[in-house]
């Protein structure tokens, strides 16, 4: 059985049906997943590299958690800022696709989104999504880049949306995100927030807090002892 398959979908903005691939379920299973849940996939068809869909005629891209209509407005807006400019006429994103066109998909629904007024967490998964795709290159200065625009968006979604009793995951997020980019007080203190609030039973994210603001700990002793040795160096020098 073929791990891709194509289906039909009709885009919301100029509303033309266009093949999209998907990727079949049973070839879905992550081999192992990151702290942030960034998936790797050992069959050899990442299914992150399908999440967006282009439209051949306008260039309208988007995910299946994203917009399920867009309004007259939206649309116009979009047509002025990117609809107008789009040269891909024709060209779909159907079949397999690379990485350098899996970024691109991704890419061009940011860009539709930030020109449709998308809400801040689409916004935010796209960045995140991206910043796993230079992962997968092993590309650091562009994943750290774009995880520390993801938690930025993330951060937003928490202050607009309100704080919620299921909204540990969310706020998991933040925390991994702050540790990835070496805010690691930040990290701690979203971490804390997660295992000391009674109200939260989300037992899963509580255990990954506890073993994220572990491995701080030990990050953090690391460093000194690394600091330490530093130190240390230039005096059994001058002592030799």
């Amino acid at each position: 059985m073929e791990p891709l398959y194509e289906t039909t979908i009709t885009c919301i903005c100029c509303e033309t049906p266009f093949l999209t691939s998907k990727v079949r379920p049973s070839f879905k299973k992550a081999a192992h997943v990151d702290s942030d849940f960034c998936g790797h996939y050992a069959s050899g068809v990442n299914p992150d590299f399908y999440v967006v869909r282009v439209c051949p005629k306008c260039g309208f891209s988007f995910t299946e958690n994203g917009f399920e209509s867009l309004t007259r407005e939206q649309k116009e807006r979009y047509y002025e800022k990117m609809g107008v400019y789009w040269n891909g006429k024709g060209q779909g994103f159907s079949g397999e696709r690379t990485a350098e066109q899996a970024m691109l998909t991704y890419k061009l629904a940011l860009l539709a989104g930030q020109a449709t007024g998308a809400r801040d967490r689409i916004i935010a998964g796209i960045l995140h999504h991206i910043a796993w795709l230079y992962r997968y290159e092993n590309n650091q200065e562009q994943e750290r880049r774009f995880l520390q625009y993801a938690l930025e968006a993330y951060i937003s979604v928490y202050e607009t949306e309100g704080v919620s009793l299921n909204n540990a995951k969310l706020m998991y997020l933040i925390g991994e995100l702050n540790r990835r980019v070496g805010e690691h007080a930040e990290a701690v203190k979203w971490f804390s927030r997660i295992v000391n609030d009674k109200r939260i039973m989300d037992a899963a994210m509580i255990r990954a807090s506890r073993e994220q603001w572990q491995l701080i700990r030990e990050e953090m002793e690391e460093e000194r002892q690394g600091k330490r040795r530093d130190d240390s160096a230039p005096q059994a020098a001058n002592s030799a």
